[in-house]
């Protein structure tokens, strides 16, 4: 555990000068943001001597920062002595903040949008690990609506809207996501298995989209694409459900559902400020 000083304790070799402190300060927990935002720059702090000279603590304090930023899940070690990266416990950070700043405001008229064009429920959703977070729905007046709530955890192997955030990592970041964690099967159609799952997952990044024909709820179909941020990041998913007939191969609805919802995930992408859209997303 870490030992926080009295404001009015002599300086430290970890410590910043007094005066360009706030009155009430924690030093210890200035270290954390220090190497977050160092870490969040790209440095992987593989040689902790260096790690510990760039950010003016002792390997000591680093190594004891490290430790407990990873146990919190703020950021993961990258494998083969690859150091470390921002952790996927900064999501729900993250979706807070993006919720009064950006993101939820952004995307729930397009929702709004969806569902008056297509009669179907609309969702928003961030990855947490090896869940998504709903953040975010709307709903037209029928009695199919979703019953998903705001906040509602779901496994991400197992629906659209996490599919397509996990269609968007590497191979080696699949593996580590889900290194000793079984693959729960919630119907007949849902990948148990790594190597069927990133088979499915390489379908619906090549297509751009995921589909979902009763794979997670009995007579529920689903779509979903990605929403990316300024900086290029799959930071978020929607989705529209409805009834899994609706979303079957030979429905006349499935081209106007795809080419709506892609169109969504443009308008909301691009007012949060991403300026790469191809054609392989329209």
């Amino acid at each position: 555990m870490f030992k926080y000083a009295q404001i009015n304790s002599p300086m430290t070799s970890d410590d910043t000068p007094e005066k360009s402190r706030p009155e009430y300060s924690v030093p210890p927990v200035e270290r954390a943001f220090r190497l977050l935002r160092h870490i969040a720059a790209g440095n992987r702090c593989r040689n902790m001597n260096q790690t510990a000279k760039d950010i003016g603590i002792n390997r000591t304090t680093l190594i004891r920062l490290l430790a407990t930023l990873e146990a919190e899940r703020m950021i993961d070690a990258v494998p083969d002595g690859g150091g470390y990266r921002l952790g996927t416990g900064l999501i729900t950070l993250a979706s807070q903040a993006l919720n009064e700043r950006g993101l939820v405001p952004t995307a729930r008229p397009v929702l709004r949008k969806l569902v008056e064009e297509l009669n179907l429920s609309a969702h928003l959703g961030v990855r947490d690990g090896r869940d998504i977070v709903y953040l975010a729905r709307e709903t037209p007046n029928s009695h199919l609506a979703s019953m998903v709530r705001e906040g509602t955890r779901l496994p991400a192997h197992a629906t659209t809207i996490g599919r397509i955030l996990l269609a968007s990592l590497s191979n080696s970041e699949l593996n580590e996501l889900y290194a000793g964690h079984p693959l729960e099967a919630f119907s007949d159609k849902t990948r148990t298995s790594l190597e069927d799952l990133r088979a499915q997952l390489e379908n619906d990044r090549t297509r751009g989209i995921s589909w979902s024909v009763a794979n997670f709820e009995p007579d529920i179909g689903s779509a979903a694409v990605t929403v990316y941020d300024n900086q290029g990041s799959a930071i978020a998913g929607i989705n529209v459900t409805g009834h899994a007939s609706t979303f079957s191969p030979d429905n006349p609805m499935v081209g106007r559902i795809e080419a709506t919802l892609k169109e969504a995930a443009r308008e909301i992408s691009e007012a949060l400020g991403y300026r790469g859209w191809g054609a392989d997303q329209m």
